[in-house]
């Protein structure tokens, strides 16, 4: 007999038919969406030119290639992660040394280079947990580092939100105002995918506005019509994806490889709630060092083709809730759906004519929501600021993170070659550094309720 959706949890998903299997497949396809395909589009408008198609395979194929690693049994999908975004603007506007001259393309294949150190650095974090225990590995990255870190990584990003949403600021808010209402006072469905639903929803206002004539900035300050479709016009139905090869510098590496740290820790929150939300202990069995190399490999890989970093997705954990289909079969038909529309360079076309204006209005939210999180990181691990090791962790977290990125880093010369550290690589190195050194670090891993969920980026 067949079992009903959402009644009892399911971890079979063959009990309910395979029309069924395939629908939930879509759901999580859906749930992961918005936000995935966000990334590439936010990464363009920083100048660098991040490939929708590609970051749809990489979101797929990594999604593959970790529950290989994790033996087929954690129903995670990987998506594009917010982390990376920060590290992203960072090498675009770069302006010493070689990349003085670069073209935008050498400049996302260095940042693209940068991520694949980053997702190796994860191996050497799984490692660390096999060989010596996560308690001891994690004092070296509490909630005091990981929590300035994530609120950095959304703040020196507010300008770009402030700069898309002034295209057509009346459309921004339109986007803003969806996503609000559907995270707020949406159910079911409609809660969890509130950036798709604000994308789609401000985009079907925009063609009825540019019907009678509404128009918008560009990046220029001059007037054009809200909506451009020549690209969509001329794009091919089927097409293969643009592949960009990853490269290898030293800064790019530095500005992008501290970001690890961050995403670790989102990884390792989101591995807990997906224990929590399936009832299985996915830490201990496969264990949270598969898990660690499985979210790295994917990451790696996606980074050397020319994807975006990869991250376990709050959304497709929220779906799993909602549905009580616990099977990681969904989760890989959701993965080969994604691949498939990555074939398709006029669907990239297409979410590529979306508004600047939209665009600001959901980063609005974002990247305010990023910091936030970072908050969130701090508050529920319950970080005493009242001892002044911890705040002057933060103080100087802080000034680095926002002081440097304000004057384009810092630059150096090691032999003939000029390396620049970013902001947030030099607030990260310091926090890292300073809880190492200064006496009284009394965090334990796992010792507060929730702690290990407050670092997701991906739950809304």
């Amino acid at each position: 007999m067949k079992k009903e959706l959402g009644q009892e949890a399911i971890y079979d998903a063959r009990e309910l038919g395979v029309p069924r299997m395939l629908v939930l497949g879509l759901q999580h396809l859906f749930a992961m969406f918005g936000a995935t395909v966000l990334v590439p589009i936010l990464v363009q408008g920083y100048g660098l030119p991040l490939s929708i198609q590609t970051t749809l395979l990489m979101a797929g194929l990594g999604t593959l290639l970790f529950h290989v690693c994790t033996k087929m049994k954690v129903p995670a999908f990987l998506g594009s992660s917010f982390a990376y975004l920060g590290g992203f603007a960072a090498v675009a506007s770069l302006d010493a040394g070689k990349y003085a001259t670069m073209s935008p393309d050498d400049k996302l294949a260095y940042a693209l280079g940068g991520i694949v150190i980053a997702g190796l650095l994860y191996l050497v974090l799984a490692l660390l947990f096999k060989v010596l225990g996560a308690w001891k590995v994690m004092r070296y990255f509490p909630p005091i580092v990981t929590g300035p870190m994530i609120i950095m990584i959304g703040l020196n990003l507010a300008g770009s939100a402030i700069g898309n949403a002034s295209r057509c600021w009346w459309l921004a808010l339109v986007a803003i105002a969806i996503i609000i209402v559907a995270n707020i006072w949406g159910k079911g469905m409609v809660k969890i995918i509130p950036i798709l639903l604000g994308v789609v929803g401000a985009y079907i206002i925009a063609l009825i506005a540019n019907a009678f004539g509404a128009t918008a900035l560009d990046a220029q300050g001059n007037v054009v019509p809200l909506l451009d479709f020549s690209a969509v016009a001329s794009a091919n139905i089927v097409g293969l994806q643009p592949i960009t090869i990853a490269k290898f510098d030293l800064t790019s590496i530095l500005v992008m490889a501290p970001i690890a740290i961050a995403a670790m820790m989102e990884h390792i929150g989101d591995i807990s709630a997906i224990s929590s939300t399936t009832g299985n202990n996915f830490i201990s069995d496969p264990g949270l060092h598969r898990t660690l190399v499985g979210d790295g490999l994917a990451t790696a890989l996606a980074g050397f083709f020319g994807g975006p970093a990869n991250t376990t997705y709050g959304e497709n954990t929220g779906v799993l809730a909602l549905s009580r289909v616990y099977d990681p079969r969904v989760i890989r038909l959701a993965a080969v759906y994604a691949i498939i529309l990555s074939f398709s360079p006029m669907f990239d076309a297409l979410v590529n004519s979306i508004p600047a204006a939209i665009v600001g209005g959901v980063s609005f939210i974002l990247y305010g929501m990023i910091s936030a999180v970072g908050v969130r990181n701090i508050v529920e691990n319950r970080v005493d600021l009242t001892k002044s090791r911890n705040l002057i962790i933060a103080a100087v977290m802080f000034v680095s993170g926002l002081g440097f990125s304000s004057t384009g880093g810092l630059t150096f010369m090691v032999g003939d070659a000029a390396v620049t550290l970013t902001g947030l690589a030099i607030a990260a190195l310091a926090g890292v550094l300073l809880n190492a050194v200064l006496p009284g670090n009394d965090y334990e891993f796992g010792a507060t309720e929730n702690a290990d969920k407050a670092a997701d980026l991906g739950t809304y």
